[in-house]
């Protein structure tokens, strides 16, 4: 799994940093947030809207400003080119479907 993990970590931090409407959306935004994916949790270090560090084992006391928490299944749901109803926003699946918010709300929306 650490492979397959460290994997996407790359293509993440690497699309995340390429995509231009992230890069005018969050100039400014600097925080550090876990995706907690069941059996994978990583925590992503942004600042100035660029990835710059992605925990891929964070440990028990690594801080994070907020979580997103959900099933492997959503987390897929979430990935395809048109997701499906209620998978298509992190506020409506943790409306409908598994997904949890915790943390920081302020600095998730901003």
């Amino acid at each position: 799994m650490s492979s397959e993990l460290d994997n996407w970590a790359k293509k993440y931090e690497d699309l995340t940093n390429s995509d231009e409407t992230i890069g005018a959306m969050a100039k400014y935004y600097s925080c550090s947030f876990m995706f907690d994916m069941e059996k994978a949790k990583v925590i992503i270090e942004m600042h100035d809207g660029k990835v710059k560090n992605i925990n891929t084992n964070p440990g028990p006391l690594d801080a994070y400003d907020f979580a997103l928490r959900a099933s492997a299944n959503t987390w897929k749901e979430f990935s395809q080119p048109m997701p499906k109803p209620m998978y298509h926003g992190i506020w409506s699946a943790s409306f409908r479907k598994d997904l949890k918010i915790e943390g920081n709300h302020l600095v998730l929306m901003k």
